[in-house]
């Protein structure tokens, strides 16, 4: 029985070890707690034969408890009706009763103890599946946690989508179009008034010329 527990505590040692280096600690824990639940499985076969073997090493302890007594009260009742040899043969008989007895409840005993020592393992067995499966829940919850970081993390990252960095960049557009429009609008306003200054120039030459006509005429008549 002890060196089933130096294996268990052996065992639990070594997951521990593992644990540490493991990349994926959730499937190490898996197989560790479809070991020991098989494991657990022995121990409760195991114990149920060792308890039926207790009981029945106890039966027999109690039988041959009884068969003394009964032989010694038989010795006592022959010798007080001064049946010296009977009492005799009742008492050889009764002494073999009472060396059964002593095997057998030494057996007991042993049994009995060892059973003790048994359920104790089997409650640490459990014990130990217990915790090792909350661990196996505190490490799931953790990566779950890890994994929505990671994924918050991603979603505001620089480079993401950003809503102000939209609309900011909408305002620049919207900023080139209008600067856009007002140019095409200066530069139209532009041309209409060097049609106008054109034409007003093209009317002064043409006076000009209407005068220097209007000179030569009087100078011929």
């Amino acid at each position: 029985m002890s060196v089933m527990k130096r294996v268990r505590d052996m065992t639990v040692a070594t997951l521990n070890e593992r644990l540490e280096k493991a990349e994926d600690p959730v499937r190490l824990i898996d197989q560790f707690l479809w070991s020991t639940h098989q494991e657990i499985g022995q121990c409760e076969q195991l114990y149920r034969q060792y308890a039926s073997h207790t009981e029945q090493l106890q039966r027999q302890w109690k039988d041959a408890e009884q068969w003394k007594a009964r032989r010694e009260q038989q010795a006592l009742t022959a010798l007080k009706a001064g049946e010296e040899n009977a009492a005799k043969l009742a008492l050889q008989d009764k002494v073999a009763h009472e060396e059964r007895e002593e095997r057998y409840r030494g057996l007991h005993e042993q049994s009995r103890s060892e059973l003790l020592e048994l359920e104790q393992l089997l409650q640490e067995l459990r014990d130990e599946y217990r915790n090792v499966y909350e661990r196996r829940q505190f490490y799931i919850a953790r990566m779950e946690s890890l994994r929505l970081q990671q994924r918050l993390n991603a979603r505001f990252s620089p480079g993401s989508s950003d809503p102000s960095q939209m609309l900011r960049k909408v305002d620049e557009h919207l900023t080139d179009l209008e600067l856009e429009t007002k140019s095409l609008r200066d530069l139209r306003r532009m041309g209409q008034e060097m049609v106008y200054h054109a034409g007003a120039v093209v009317q002064d030459v043409v006076e000009r010329e209407m005068q220097n006509l209007k000179r030569k005429l009087q100078q011929g008549g």
